[in-house]
């Protein structure tokens, strides 16, 4: 029996692949659908062993690390990072995901939560497992990033029900960026509604595709995260209509005040000696 175990992080910034392949001397440029895929040839030197070990880098910022270590997923990961700057995350192992694929001629195949198994092995298995698994745990990075947004967004609704508006046009600018960043970052860079290449031509491929993202919830995630993303965007138009207003009303009394003020000094012009 063959096991092949799979984990995967979000550094949850875009990654320059073409940046990445030129230094390992690839040269086929990569769109943004594509997956850079290092093999343990291009992996010697990083690490000590990396015979039967993968990696697979994707454009949304997802890395799945195929037969690896902790402590070898650091290393490539710092080895990374002098190549492409983008990839300095913080806490590269906030979010991860695991996953196993085991290859046994004597077992029915199967797909379960943590695990699938399979009679033969084939190349598709671990792209469609390493894709699934990318795009989950950035969709994971994604669902705190925003309900971390939607807790500041409470906080800015209570101040309204103290009667207080102070959210500057920058504030509502800043958080109207971070909200579209998230519907971007969910539709372009995630890729959750495009099926990889292979599934197009391989039906087989297409269906353990769909298991898998039906497995890991994907599109359910995706249709949440595009609600809260709606109802902050609402939030927001709501704020900056308030805030409007607000200064609109100001600059009404200004204009009344001055008026004011202006008559009073022509009253005052005609009754003086």
């Amino acid at each position: 029996m063959l096991c092949v175990e799979f984990r995967a992080i979000a550094v949850g910034t875009e990654i320059n692949l073409n940046k990445i392949a030129h230094h390992f001397g690839i040269t086929r440029k990569y769109k943004w659908e594509d997956a850079l895929s290092l093999k343990e040839n291009l992996l010697t030197g990083i690490i000590r062993e990396p015979e039967h070990k993968y990696v697979y880098i994707y454009y949304f910022g997802g890395i799945v690390f195929v037969n690896f270590e902790k402590h070898e997923m650091t290393d490539v990961l710092n080895y990374l990072k002098g190549i492409e700057k983008s990839l300095h995350a913080a806490h590269p192992f906030d979010y991860v995901e695991s996953y196993k694929l085991e290859i046994n001629p004597s077992v029915e195949p199967s797909v379960h939560n943590d695990c699938m198994t399979a009679v033969n092995a084939n190349d598709y298995q671990q792209d469609i497992v390493a894709i699934v698994l990318a795009k989950s745990v950035a969709l994971e990075k994604i669902e705190t990033d925003i309900d971390l947004l939607l807790d500041e967004i409470e906080d800015v609704v209570e101040y309204l029900h103290q009667g207080k508006l102070s959210v500057s046009d920058r504030q509502l600018a800043k958080l109207s960026a971070r909200i579209l960043g998230f519907k971007l970052n969910t539709i372009s860079y995630i890729m959750l509604l495009d099926k990889p290449a292979i599934t197009w031509s391989n039906e087989v491929a297409g269906h353990l595709f769909a298991k898998l993202s039906i497995m890991f919830e994907l599109a359910d995630r995706y249709e949440k995260i595009q609600h809260k993303s709606e109802t902050l965007m609402n939030i927001t138009a709501v704020f900056s209509g308030l805030v409007h207003a607000q200064r609109g009303n100001r600059l009404e009394w200004a204009i009344i005040v001055l008026i004011a003020i202006e008559l009073a000094l022509s009253v005052f012009d005609m009754v003086k000696p």
